[in-house]
């Protein structure tokens, strides 16, 4: 049973998840102080300083913290915008990869049959008809 766990443990997918998870664990810190520290103290000024992260409203004991919900929507659309940036790179240069993969180079007979043809035409151009003249009789 270790030795299936292993197995499945040291798969190249389950590696490249894990790596995947933990550098997103990490942006996703970045784009929340991002936001947090930078994004909406400008945009409490747009709005004539009011500071945003704090907003809220009472309904009988519930506090409704809209401030902060608007400040997590904010994080999703940055982290989703740049998740959606990366993989569009991605994709862009493994279809160019799997292009490069997919047009095979000639041989080296199609190329020789290739000089030989256009050899055989210029030929034919620089060669004058040849004009037979009948005479009959």
């Amino acid at each position: 049973m270790l030795k299936d766990f292993k197995q499945f443990a040291l798969k190249g997918n389950v590696v490249d998840l894990a790596v995947g998870v933990i550098i997103g664990s990490a942006f996703g810190n970045i784009v929340s102080s991002l936001v947090s520290d930078i994004m909406m103290p400008l945009l409490g000024i747009v709005l004539g300083g009011v500071n945003l992260t704090n907003q809220s409203f009472q309904i009988g004991q519930a506090i409704i913290q809209y401030g902060a919900f608007i400040q997590t929507v904010i994080d999703f659309l940055i982290i989703s915008l740049s998740i959606f940036f990366v993989i569009r790179v991605i994709q862009r240069l493994r279809n160019k990869e799997q292009q490069k993969k997919q047009t095979p180079s000639p041989s080296q007979e199609a190329i020789l049959l290739t000089e030989i043809r256009d050899i055989m035409k210029n030929e034919n151009k620089t060669e004058k008809p040849n004009k037979m003249k009948i005479h009959i009789k």
